[in-house]
C-alpha cells in the first residue's frame, strides 16, 4: 500500500526536529583512567600530555639534544629566508629561536611565544647578553598565542603541540596568524617508532597530526620530512597566493 503524501510530509519536520535536538558531540572528552603523564583530557582520540614546566629548561639545552634531534637538519628543512617573520610557538628557553634568528636576518623577526613568563625571561636575558635584536618574546595563553593576524610566514612547533590544553582553539588562532601561503610546521617524536625513547603521550604519529589539522580547511598537508633521528617534520601550508 502506498503511504499517503500528507503522512510523509508530516514525518519530515519531525525528523529534522529530532536531528536539531540531538546534542553535538563535545570537542574534548575527560577520562578518569588515563596515562599518568597525560592530563586525562582527550582530543580526537588523543590524550593531551602534561606541560613541561620552566623548571625543566635545562633539559631543553642538554648537549645530547644535538645528537638526538639534529637541529641543523631541521633548519635545512625549514628553508628560512632573510626577512621572514617566524613564530616559534612553545619556544621554551629559545633553543630553536636563536638558531633561526641569523637566518631571517635583521629585516626578519623571530616571535618567541610561550605561556610561561619564566621561559620568556630566559629568552630576554639571552637576547640581551648576545645582543640579538630580532628575537621578540611573546606571552601567550593556553587558547591564544597572541600573534598578529595574517602576519607570519612560518609557525614552528617543536615537541609542543601535543601539550596544548586547547589544541583546537590554539590552532584556530595560529591559522589566522599565517599569511596566505605561509607554513605551519609540527616537529613531533614519532609515535610509529617504538625505538624512540620518549613517553607515549609525548609522541605523535603523522596520521594523528594530519587528522587534527583536517579540522581546518585552510590548511593543506604539503609534505612530511623524515630526516631527523627521532622526530618527523609535518608541514602544512595555508591555502591562498603569497602576497
Amino acid at each position: 500500500m502506498r503511504t499517503p503524501l500528507l503522512f510523509v510530509a508530516l514525518l519530515v519536520p519531525v525528523a529534522v526536529a529530532d536531528d536539531k535536538a540531538r546534542p553535538a558531540k563535545p570537542r574534548y572528552e575527560t577520562k578518569k583512567n588515563h596515562d599518568p603523564d597525560g592530563i586525562g583530557k582527550f582530543y580526537l582520540d588523543r590524550e593531551i600530555a602534561q606541560v613541561m614546566g620552566y623548571q625543566g629548561a635545562s633539559w631543553l639545552e642538554r648537549p645530547e639534544r644535538e645528537k638526538e634531534e639534529n637541529p641543523k637538519k631541521l633548519l635545512d628543512a625549514l628553508d628560512l629566508k632573510a626577512g621572514m617573520v617566524v613564530a616559534d610557538v612553545g619556544a621554551g628557553s629559545g633553543f630553536h629561536a636563536f638558531r633561526m634568528a641569523p637566518l631571517v636576518g635583521e629585516k626578519g623577526k623571530i616571535l618567541a611565544v610561550d605561556i610561561q613568563q619564566e621561559m620568556l625571561d630566559l629568552i630576554a636575558a639571552r637576547a640581551k647578553k648576545g645582543k640579538v635584536a630580532n628575537v621578540e618574546p611573546v606571552l601567550g595563553t593556553d587558547k591564544d598565542p597572541k600573534l598578529p593576524e595574517g602576519a607570519v610566514d612560518l609557525i614552528l612547533m617543536v615537541d609542543v603541540y601535543h601539550e596544548f590544553e586547547f589544541p583546537h582553539e590554539m590552532t584556530e588562532k595560529l591559522v589566522a596568524a599565517l599569511k596566505p601561503g605561509g607554513r605551519m610546521v609540527f616537529v613531533e617524536f614519532r609515535e610509529e617508532d617504538p625505538e624512540v625513547p620518549i613517553k607515549p603521550v609525548h609522541k605523535m604519529s603523522e596520521r594523528q597530526v594530519i587528522k587534527e589539522m583536517g579540522e581546518f580547511p585552510p590548511l593543506e598537508h604539503t609534505k612530511t620530512v623524515k630526516t631527523l633521528p627521532w622526530q618527523h617534520i609535518v608541514v602544512f601550508t595555508k591555502k591562498g597566493e603569497k602576497k
